[in-house]
């Protein structure tokens, strides 16, 4: 949509030129007593406007996917992480996929990673139940899932457990066995200490050779993760009730705000949708509020998080159309009087 259009902005669900949208974006926003950001899907650049703005009114920074992310942040706060990329990964000759949700977390996780995997490579897939399109072995979930992990970590250490299944065993020795292994699993799927425990086990096997871990996440989770990161010190689920951030995962949970109305002014980007927009509104409702943005990369100029090499990437736009999320934001902030950034 060209910059400028009328029809790129909506108020109350009726086309409105964009700095009428912005005003009334403002004024909701400069009403509120606890806005919460509760999508950040962005680049770069929105994600910076998104946490300026959210300094500016005292608001909440959230993302969709941050209860997986915080899941696998729990492990390296407490105790620290070995971590690899997925280009390192793709070296492994021994790839430990754990929990159902590998697949749903990185679609791209064959081709981008099993498929460039060495011959000779090898691929086992601890599932929740059988079957699998790999050398998978059943291990449940929850308490189960907890008591296997705490069983491979066993026999990997060489302390044999009479309880454990020969197929676990024999992964233990290969996991030993191993001259570079990678486990995989998305902090969605599993439980922080189903994830403390494989961590747990990649510290165990480093005494006597080389592994390492990927824990998967959406793209945009990673880059709020970052943003927030630099700019606050903390990641998302963060506020600035009080004037300053302050990290805290169950008070700051959009959807329990949302839930518990404590949340009166919800802003949601996501400019890797389909429809590419910024809505603003009054928790559940309709948004009030309505910007079409352009996508990152595709409409402009962006830098943002790509998980094929596991950290930003700059991309041009083929064809420049349309505001960005930052300059959207940007324009709000301005309106209700921020200083420039």
């Amino acid at each position: 949509m060209p910059v400028g259009s009328e029809a790129s902005a909506w108020i109350a669900g009726a086309p409105a030129p964009f700095d009428a949208a912005v005003a009334e974006a403002a004024r909701l926003l400069g009403l509120s007593a606890a806005p919460v950001f509760a999508h950040l899907g962005a680049d770069v650049a929105g994600l910076r406007e998104a946490v300026l703005l959210a300094e500016q009114v005292g608001g909440v920074l959230d993302h969709a996917d941050s209860p997986g992310l915080l899941t696998n942040l729990d492990s390296v706060r407490e105790s620290g992480a070995m971590l690899t990329t997925p280009l390192e990964a793709a070296r492994a000759d021994l790839v430990l996929l754990i929990g159902d949700g590998v697949f749903d977390a990185w679609p791209d996780l064959t081709p981008r990673l099993i498929d460039r995997l060495a011959d000779g490579a090898r691929v086992v897939w601890l599932t929740g139940s059988a079957g699998g399109r790999f050398e998978s072995i059943a291990i449940g979930t929850g308490v189960a899932r907890l008591a296997a992990l705490g069983r491979l970590r066993a026999e990997a250490k060489l302390r044999p457990l009479a309880s454990t299944p020969p197929a676990l065993r024999s992964l233990a020795q290969s996991l030993r066995a191993a001259k570079f292994g990678v486990a995989v699993w998305s902090g969605a799927d599993l439980e922080p200490l189903a994830v403390e425990a494989i961590h747990g086990l990649v510290r165990d096997l480093n005494e006597t050779t080389r592994f390492s871990t990927l824990p998967l996440a959406s793209p945009d989770a990673c880059a709020a993760e970052t943003v927030c990161g630099w700019m606050t010190g903390f990641p998302p689920r963060t506020g600035f009730a009080r004037g300053r951030p302050e990290h805290d995962p169950w008070r700051y949970d959009s959807r329990r705000m949302i839930a518990a109305g404590e949340a009166d002014c919800v802003v949601r980007v996501d400019a890797f949708a389909s429809d590419a927009h910024i809505a603003i509104g009054l928790g559940e409702a309709p948004a009030n509020v309505r910007f079409e943005v352009g996508r990152p990369g595709v409409d402009h100029d962006a830098i943002f998080y790509d998980a094929r090499v596991g950290t930003f990437v700059a991309r041009p736009a083929a064809s420049p159309a349309g505001r960005s999320v930052a300059q959207t934001l940007a324009a709000i902030r301005a309106r209700l009087g921020g200083p420039p950034c």
